[in-house]
């Protein structure tokens, strides 16, 4: 009876540990390539499905700077259905070299398990103003 009793809870415990949401994206990294500080926020949609068997939830997305903004699906994934990461970035910086940037998204869910969201590009700055030429001066 020791025997089935343990049995018993053994299997119940392997199905409850068994029965999980899982995350799967499809890409985890974006390149924008060049942008332009004047052409102002950039956005890309990372888009995930829920693998598991259970339903997902996004707790919460970090961003590694307040340069990037995240936005995600809110309601609960069932399993076998999508969802969205949206990673906004802001290149306001001032005039001055060009910049490569690389930030993380760290999205935070009930699958125990953080999974890391790269977006990354080259920022260009503003154009500087052509200089004035002095005209005061020239031959008559």
């Amino acid at each position: 009876m020791k025997k089935i009793s343990f049995l018993f809870a053994f299997m119940v415990i392997a199905l409850v540990a068994a029965a999980q949401p899982a995350i799967t994206f499809t890409d985890t990294t974006h390149d924008f390539g060049d942008v332009y500080v004047t052409d102002g926020r950039v956005s890309f949609v990372f888009e995930f499905t829920n693998t598991g068997n259970e339903p997902l939830v996004i707790n919460n997305v970090n961003a590694s700077c307040g340069c990037t903004k995240p936005d995600w699906t809110k309601s609960p994934i069932a399993p076998g259905e999508k969802g969205v990461v949206i990673a906004k970035y802001d290149p306001s910086t001032p005039s001055g070299t060009a910049t490569i940037f690389n930030k993380t998204l760290t999205v935070m869910s009930n699958t125990g398990k953080n999974v890391i969201l790269t977006i990354k590009g080259n920022q260009i700055p503003r154009p500087t103003a052509p200089a004035v030429q002095n005209t005061s001066q020239i031959a008559r």
